[in-house]
């Protein structure tokens, strides 16, 4: 798969997600929703969310490094940095559906998605050096 094609199949997927999730906010009352009308709302918002940072992520490391030889190796820590960013936005918003949500949760939201990120990229370069 080309990265052009990737683009192109991460946008459309990115924008019918985004229609899904519309579609559940339009059709679900949530008074009535129970427990799959938020499991709906909050797997749609996110699976959305995932394609879009992605994309626009991966967007902006091209444009910051302007070099077409390595760009397709940033798809892989986009698409990554995508996933943890929807998922630290969706805890916030599960913590703030059900009050819990304050300045020291949202604090440790963004410690979580540093932390993670941090390991994640540390463990990357001592295996590229093959510790």
């Amino acid at each position: 798969m080309s990265l052009r094609q990737y683009l192109i199949l991460m946008s459309i997927g990115a924008l019918i997600c985004w229609l899904a999730w519309f579609f559940v906010l339009g059709s679900t009352d949530p008074a009535e929703a129970g427990f799959f009308g938020f499991l709906f709302f909050y797997t749609s918002l996110f699976l959305a969310l995932a394609g879009t940072f992605s994309v626009i992520g991966f967007l902006i490391k091209k444009i910051i490094l302007k070099d077409d030889q390595v760009v397709f190796h940033h798809v892989k820590s986009t698409f990554r940095q995508g996933m943890l960013l929807a998922g630290i936005l969706i805890a916030g918003l599960i913590l703030l559906q059900t009050d819990l949500l304050a300045w020291w949760s949202a604090t440790l939201l963004v410690l979580l998605f540093i932390a993670i990120e941090g390991i994640i990229f540390t463990s990357r370069k001592y295996n590229n050096r093959g510790f």
